[in-house]
């Protein structure tokens, strides 16, 4: 190997070193942006450090996956060591969602923005303390208001919706069929 390629391997090395670092500290996902902000580095730098950190998580004796997330990265336990300790680490029976909770966020992900009254005709029953919930569990948030007689609240889909859906993005929700795609039209 010649000696511009050791140095450059030895950069990405600590490179990788240095935002893994950085992941262990910060509970969010970051986008390349924040972490190269973070560090130091240059945006080019931690776009080549990250696969590098991926690809040395991969091996078999490590218990960590690089992952991305609503445009950011993070680091999370690996599916094999996440089965070992969910029952310790798992969210707790208290933040399980009911049916009613569940088609709620359902609605809001597939038609945000949304408002009460449009989520409240497309279920057909008050969607008040449903809202109420989705709010207090930080998976859906107020996305302003509507152009419309009253002004009425739009919601929409959080980050955290997205951590706790294991989605990179809203794009990466379940492709719905034509049958229930009218189930979330206004009439």
């Amino acid at each position: 190997m010649a000696e511009t390629e050791t140095e450059d391997l030895n950069g990405l090395c600590g490179a990788a070193a240095l935002i893994e670092a950085v992941f262990f500290l910060e509970t969010d996902p970051l986008p390349v942006g924040k972490l190269a902000q973070i560090t130091g580095l240059s945006e080019e730098t931690v776009g080549a450090a990250l696969p590098y950190l991926s690809d040395s998580l991969k091996a078999a004796d490590r218990g960590l996956e690089l992952s991305q997330l609503g445009g950011g990265w993070f680091l999370m336990p690996k599916a094999e060591t996440w089965e070992i300790l969910k029952e310790r680490y798992g969210k707790k029976n208290d933040d399980r969602l009911s049916r009613a909770a569940l088609e709620t966020l359902s609605i809001i992900a597939y038609s945000q923005p949304i408002t009460k009254s449009e989520i409240e005709k497309i279920r057909g029953v008050s969607a008040d303390s449903m809202i109420r919930g989705l709010l207090e569990k930080e998976l859906i948030a107020e996305k302003g208001r509507r152009n419309s007689p009253g002004r009425p609240m739009m919601y929409g889909t959080t980050l955290k919706f997205l951590n706790v859906f294991k989605l990179k993005s809203i794009a990466d929700l379940p492709k719905l069929s034509e049958v229930e795609k009218t189930k979330f039209e206004l009439n």
